[in-house]
Parts: structure tokens; C-alpha cells; sequence
């Protein structure tokens, strides 16, 4: 069983769905926090990014899925506008565990979470990635089912803990989605929430899930960059 995730008030959507691997259940969720939101919030201005800061993390990424990269295209387009910081093709991603900033973790440190990673984040899956949403900063695809996204999220946090690395969110918080654009500003969300509800008639697209990357992130300006330090391939 993945771990019981709880209601947070750090978390976006603040409540999980009740079934982790239905996907209308996660759909609707993710949809329902979206849709009451009143302000939109600038990305960038969350705490815990000094200048030049870079930090390194366990995530998700997708370089040999063009379908997914078509309806994260088609869908920024509809959106576009001076207020929305758009994903890049080669910037898609699905954030897992944070590790911890370069300074307060050892190069020998990286590699041995790569090795004991190696052995202990379980099997390839496929996900699908769904109509719009979004959070208070950002407008994303509902991903499902979270169950295997949950517990890869709870080994390698495991992991880290055993390494010894600052880590991050537990896992108990977190909430999985793929993000397309980054909100800039302080406005009203209303006009994002119908340009969004435009696009949610649009069907879902699978992606396989063969890989997890071990990187370096940082910010470049109003998008995020990083160096691939490890990949490491899911049992299939």
C-alpha cells in the first residue's frame, strides 16, 4: 500500500482525492481547487530561491514523448498571454523529491542515492495526463493514477533519508500534476479559470513512465534549466 496522503495546507490541491488511483476522482479534485481560487500568485516569487541558488532533485522527465509534447504545445498557444511564463518542449517535467540545495549536499552524497536508487524504485508504469487545471501559480495536466507516483515519490525520499540529505516535501503532502506555464503575476484568476475550462474537453494522452532523473535545477531567468546527473531506468 503507498502511504496515506493528508490534508495540508501547503499543498495545492490542500486536500488529496479520495480514490489515488480513479482517475475522474483525481480530475474533478485537481479541477475543484483550480476553480475556487480567487487570485493568481507570481511563481517566482516563492520563498526558498536565493539568486544563483541551484538545487538538486528527483524527477520526471519526458524527451522521447512528441505526443505529449504536441498537447502541451497546442494548449500554451490557446493560453499564451504576458502574464503566463510558458514551459519549454525540453522543460516538461513532473517534480518528485527534492533533495536539497548544492551547498548543503555532498558530491559523494548524489552518488550514493544513484546507486542505492538503482536497486529500490520498482518497476516502469504508464501515466495518463489529462484535461487542464492549475494551482495558484501555474496552469498543469492532471496526471493519474498517483499510486505509483506515490510510492516511487516515498522510496526515494526513504532513500534520501537513509543518505542523509535535507530532502523536502514528505511524502504524506505530495501532489503529483505536470506543469505547462507559470503565472508571473498578482491577478485576478477568474479569466485564466475560463481560458482553462476552454481546453478540458480535450481527451487524454498516455505517456510510459521508464525512467527516473537525479539533476541539478535552476532557475534561468522566468524558467527552470537543469543537468542531467543520473537516469535511471525502471525494471520493466
Amino acid at each position: 500500500m503507498p502511504p496515506q496522503l493528508v490534508i495540508d495546507n501547503r499543498s495545492f490541491p490542500v486536500a488529496p482525492p479520495g480514490d489515488l488511483n480513479d482517475a475522474s476522482t483525481i480530475v474533478a479534485n485537481d479541477w475543484a481547487a483550480f476553480a475556487g481560487i480567487e487570485r493568481m500568485t507570481s511563481h517566482w516569487a516563492r520563498p526558498g530561491w536565493a539568486p544563483g541558488q541551484s538545487t538538486y532533485y528527483w524527477m520526471l522527465t519526458f524527451p522521447d514523448e512528441s505526443e505529449l509534447t504536441a498537447e502541451a504545445s497546442y494548449c500554451q498557444r490557446q493560453l499564451a498571454c504576458p502574464a503566463l511564463d510558458l514551459v519549454p518542449s525540453d522543460g516538461l517535467h513532473v517534480t518528485g523529491v527534492k533533495i536539497g540545495s548544492t551547498d548543503m549536499v555532498r558530491a559523494h552524497q548524489i552518488d550514493d542515492l544513484a546507486r542505492q536508487a538503482l536497486s529500490e524504485i520498482g518497476s516502469s508504469f504508464t501515466m495518463s495526463v489529462h484535461p487542464l487545471a492549475g494551482s495558484r501559480g501555474a496552469v498543469r495536466f492532471s496526471i493519474t493514477p498517483w499510486t505509483p507516483l506515490i510510492r516511487l515519490h516515498a522510496a526515494l525520499s526513504a532513500i534520501g533519508h537513509a543518505v542523509g540529505v535535507p530532502g523536502g516535501t514528505p511524502t504524506a503532502a505530495y501532489r503529483p500534476h505536470l506543469g505547462i506555464a507559470y503565472n508571473n503575476r498578482d491577478r485576478s484568476a477568474e479569466p485564466l479559470i475560463e481560458q482553462v475550462s476552454l481546453l478540458r474537453g480535450r481527451p487524454a494522452i498516455t505517456v510510459r513512465v521508464g525512467h527516473v532523473d537525479l539533476v541539478e535545477l535552476r532557475r534561468e531567468g522566468r524558467v527552470y534549466r537543469w543537468d542531467l546527473l543520473h537516469r535511471l531506468p525502471l525494471e520493466k
